[in-house]
């Protein structure tokens, strides 16, 4: 059975370049527009991975990640930070929310479908 990704970003391109590169890749692909979007996916689905952008509206990712590991269900579920941030303060803000690694923006589709692969064994 396939994986299933949630990828959670506020622009339109880079959920579609996501959905056609993880797509490609054999996984099955959720899609979310912010935070808040993202935990009301969840409500319905189960994703086995999580890829979330860092500055999106209403629920920002570190939000975002904080309420999955406030939640007894999802508290384990892989979570990569996909962002143009390269700050280290902001990377270490991820980490200690709960972020289980961080890959910056532009993103190689075989690195990501690779990371993927590494955090859900």
């Amino acid at each position: 059975m396939a994986l299933t990704v949630l990828t959670v970003d506020d622009s339109r391109t880079m959920r579609d370049m996501l959905k056609h590169s993880l797509i490609a890749a054999g996984f099955r692909v959720l899609q979310a527009e912010d935070g808040i979007d993202g935990l009301d996916v969840l409500k319905r689905e189960t994703a086995d991975v999580i890829v979330t952008d860092v500055n999106m509206p209403r629920l920002d990712g570190f939000g975002f990640i904080e309420a999955l590991r406030r939640d007894a269900e999802k508290r384990m579920t892989p979570i990569l930070v996909l962002t143009t941030e390269a700050d280290p303060d902001k990377k270490s803000r991820a980490k200690a929310a709960g972020a289980t690694g961080w890959i910056i923006k532009p993103f190689d589709p075989a690195k990501l479908v690779d990371a993927i692969r590494r955090v859900s064994a």
